[in-house]
């Protein structure tokens, strides 16, 4: 009978890296391209030639995809220190889904040949964005779990805390300017009158607040994502 040993060894704990937008914009200053977006304004759509990663400077930015019925499912909402279009770096040629300025945006893209060349030179830069790549995949595996076992209510819950930045390192943004319920009903997977019915519940509740700045969102909220 073979036995499984349970104990650990500790080890000292390290501090996690974060991605420092300072230090990338320094690296792709001469070579990025600055580009500004009105609200609503299509960045790429779906079939675009991929040749270039963007990073959000300033605003918010919905990632999205059409099947070919029609129908359109939101895959993330990006704000500033975030990346979009790095599947160019691993071989993907065309763009297979859209990306839409959901606020006034302004992005910085950088072709995938100088991209590859910075994270080849620069070790720092590598490691960083490495560590942003990883942290990115692990929020859409929570993503994934999140719409197959947790109900409309708490997947709206959490979605709205992720919006708020809640979770984050850096200081949650109480208040959301951009988001619809039409787009919180794609992002969710049901309707906006449920999105309605739930909004209304929250607000009841004392998780949210409207005002005349946004959509405030309470701490109090993740007792709906807390809750079995």
């Amino acid at each position: 009978m073979i036995k499984v040993s349970t104990r650990m060894t500790a080890v000292p704990c390290q501090k996690k890296s974060e991605f420092d937008p300072t230090t990338f914009l320094a690296i792709i200053s001469e070579t990025g391209r600055r580009l500004c977006f009105s609200k609503a304004q299509v960045i790429f759509s779906q079939g675009d030639a991929a040749g270039e990663i963007f990073y959000i400077k300033k605003g918010s930015v919905r990632l999205g995809v059409v099947s070919n019925s029609g129908k359109e499912a939101i895959i993330a909402v990006l704000s500033e220190g975030q990346f979009f279009g790095e599947g160019t770096l691993a071989g993907q040629r065309v763009r297979i889904g859209h990306a839409i300025a959901m606020t006034d945006c302004e992005v910085v893209t950088i072709s995938k040949h100088r991209m590859l060349g910075a994270l080849q030179r620069d070790n720092t830069f590598s490691h960083m964005f490495l560590t942003y790549l990883l942290a990115k995949n692990i929020r859409y595996e929570e993503d994934l779990v999140d719409q197959l076992f947790n109900s409309s209510e708490k997947r709206l819950a959490r979605i709205l805390l992720l919006l708020a930045q809640f979770g984050n390192e850096k200081p949650p943004e109480t208040v959301i300017h951009f988001v619809s319920q039409e787009t919180l009903a794609e992002m969710v997977g049901t309707t906006r009158p449920r999105i309605n019915l739930f909004m209304n519940k929250f607000r009841r509740l004392g998780f949210i607040d409207y005002g005349p700045g946004g959509l405030q969102i309470h701490r109090s909220l993740l007792q709906i994502v807390l809750h079995d």
